[in-house]
């Protein structure tokens, strides 16, 4: 289960300059997914939005959890915490957490972004008397969390079957190029209903998380939230597969049917 949240939101990604429309994504909005490892119910991921100052400036604050739950907890107990502070005037992170514990796992990771002179001070929190790492980066750098949100502000109609998205994402303490591919339209039967949604296919690379560059399938509403609906991820032991169970306060109605 090691990772598995890492895996769940590296896959909602894309990049385009579109900020403005990060206003479609509602404060207080909150999804909740039901994670599934191989036949086993493996835990819950659950994504929410607020409201926040950092800095003197406007942001939204996204904090998504992660947690084992069931038989899969008995045996390996997963606690993971992310947080973004996402600036609403560009559309990318100001300050971003990673804070984990995976097993005997652990992890707090803050990074602070500096979009001007492109760097990156990067915090170990587990080791508070060293100084903080600073790291060159690239223009328009998400972190993995701002990146599901990134997405998200598209406008409606501008993500078409066909389209393909380069960007790069900041995960723990180096920068992961990833690709995505528009690939078709197609309408799937969920818990909650029957949607019309954008299938997507990533790249990422080989040897890190999945089992080889296309092993991974998201569909996303295909409406003006572009809500990751369902994932499903061939990883390098076993399967992954994430479903939206619940929702709340989402901006526009997602349409479900029977």
């Amino acid at each position: 289960m090691k990772n598995v949240l890492i895996s769940f939101l590296v896959l909602f990604i894309g990049q385009r300059s579109c900020s403005q429309y990060l206003r479609n994504i509602s404060f207080g909005e909150r999804l909740t997914y039901r994670i599934h490892y191989g036949i086993l119910t493996a835990g819950t991921c659950t994504l929410s939005t607020q409201e926040k100052q950092y800095a003197g400036l406007r942001h939204m604050y996204v904090l998504g959890r992660g947690s084992t739950s069931g038989f899969m907890r008995t045996f390996f107990k997963v606690e993971d915490r992310y947080e973004t502070y996402i600036n609403l005037e560009t559309g990318l992170p100001s300050y971003y957490i990673r804070n984990v514990k995976e097993g005997n796992y652990t992890q707090n990771l803050h990074a602070k972004f500096d979009k001007k002179n492109e760097f990156v001070y990067l915090y170990d929190k587990e080791k508070p008397e060293e100084e903080p790492k600073k790291i060159k980066t690239v223009k328009n750098l998400q972190d993995m969390l701002s990146a599901f949100y990134y997405l998200r502000s598209f406008k409606t109609g501008d993500i078409k079957v066909g389209d393909i998205y380069d960007l790069n994402v900041w995960i723990d303490k180096e920068i992961f190029p990833f690709r995505i591919k528009i690939v078709a339209e197609e309408t799937i039967k969920t818990q909650l209903g029957r949607i019309n949604c954008l299938k997507i296919m990533p790249q990422v690379k080989d040897g890190r998380v999945f089992k080889n560059k296309e092993s991974v399938i998201i569909w996303v509403s295909n409406d003006a939230n572009y809500i990751p609906i369902s994932v499903k991820a061939e990883l390098l032991v076993g399967s992954l597969k994430a479903d939206l169970s619940s929702h709340t306060r989402v901006k526009y109605p997602l349409k479900f049917s029977k």
